[in-house]
């Protein structure tokens, strides 16, 4: 017969995964009766964690993972040193994992990493952090983990980062409409990553709050990379009525832009100002330097990685009795010289 999963306790007990999550972690948090519907559903159905989930909860493992898939690599390099930071401050080692964010498979191969490297638990990066069918999956097999997402505020719904993007684009676009800029590009990163469609909310409300009208020609699809940075920026030149200003997703995007206006003998910031986002390698050795908002992509990783060794603490080693609390991070305007007010368009002199 098939072995019952955590899906089939939850079906039984109509409560949520993270409810049968909480009870079988001993959390606080549950009301009585509830848990005491879930030890019902539990001893009906047999349930048990899979082996690597029980050999967790016996304290066999001070071994954490990392998990991502992104193109930048400079925010690689940032999370693995953020994490690898709190491994060593708490005595926990790291096993650090690529992945493909779109393998119908992932959730099976994350549980084999886990297994088979015998991982405590794991900091799941975006776009894999932001797949609710992923994270329930992941929860099902019994696999602790901490998300860094894109959010507004705390999703309560697990232990997370989460990073205020929205608010930050929406500071960097003001800050060009201060300058005096009315047509504004934008350049999107991977529709994948919850954090470009924040960052175009921000990028819009900010128009519509300052009364300027959202023009779908300036937003412009692409993904994290310089190619596509380059690529949008030219196709956002090209227009009839270009923009005085572009704003990419990320600092990556950002340098492509540069190189475009530059290609085309563009002056930058007086004929067209720039910002990114990040404030990565990329934009201070741009020339000249770019504007950007400071995401403290390491501090991230370190609190995301500190708080799922928190959790460990408290639910596996029992020797933390104090619940981990998520996090916020709102990235900060950094101006530098890639931006500049508009300079008023000359106009022909009239003939005497």
């Amino acid at each position: 017969m098939r072995r019952s999963t955590i899906k089939d306790v939850a079906e039984r007990a109509k409560v949520s995964l993270k409810t049968v999550s909480r009870v079988i972690n001993n959390e606080s948090s549950v009301a009585q009766a509830t848990r005491a519907r879930v030890a019902q559903a539990i001893a009906e159905l047999d349930y048990e964690p899979d082996p690597s989930a029980r050999n967790l909860r016996n304290g066999l493992s001070s071994v954490i993972g990392l998990v991502y898939d992104n193109p930048n690599p400079y925010h690689i390099i940032a999370m693995q040193k953020g994490v690898l930071a709190a491994c060593r401050e708490t005595g926990f080692a790291l096993q650090i994992q690529p992945t493909d964010s779109t393998s119908p498979l992932l959730a099976d191969e994350l549980a084999e990493f886990v297994q088979r490297s015998r991982l405590a638990g794991l900091v799941l990066t975006a776009p894999m952090s932001e797949r609710k069918d992923l994270v329930d999956a992941l929860a099902e097999r019994g696999i602790a983990l901490v998300r860094i997402i894109a959010a507004t505020e705390d999703p309560d719904d697990g232990l997370c980062v989460y990073v205020d993007d929205r608010k930050a684009a929406y500071e960097i676009t003001e800050h060009l409409i201060q300058l005096g800029h009315r047509r504004i590009g934008f350049l999107w990163g991977g529709p994948q990553h919850r954090s470009s469609g924040e960052r175009h909310a921000g990028y819009e409300k900010a128009l519509k709050d300052y009364g300027i009208t959202v023009d779908k020609h300036l937003a412009v699809p692409g993904d994290y990379t310089f190619d596509d940075g380059f690529r949008g920026a030219r196709r956002l030149l090209a227009l009839h009525e270009p923009p005085t200003a572009i704003f990419g997703s990320n600092d990556e995007i950002a340098a492509g832009v540069l190189a475009a206006a530059k290609s085309a003998g563009i002056d930058v910031p007086y004929e067209l100002s720039i910002a990114g986002f990040e404030d990565s390698p990329f934009s201070r050795q741009s020339w000249p330097q770019l504007t950007t908002a400071k995401q403290a992509t390491e501090a991230i990783a370190r609190q995301a990685a500190r708080l799922l060794i928190a959790g460990l603490r408290r639910h596996v080693y029992a020797d933390n009795p104090t619940p981990p609390r998520n996090q916020g991070f709102l990235p900060q305007l950094v101006v530098r010289g890639s931006t500049a007010p508009l300079r008023p368009r000359s106009t022909p002199a009239k003939p005497k």
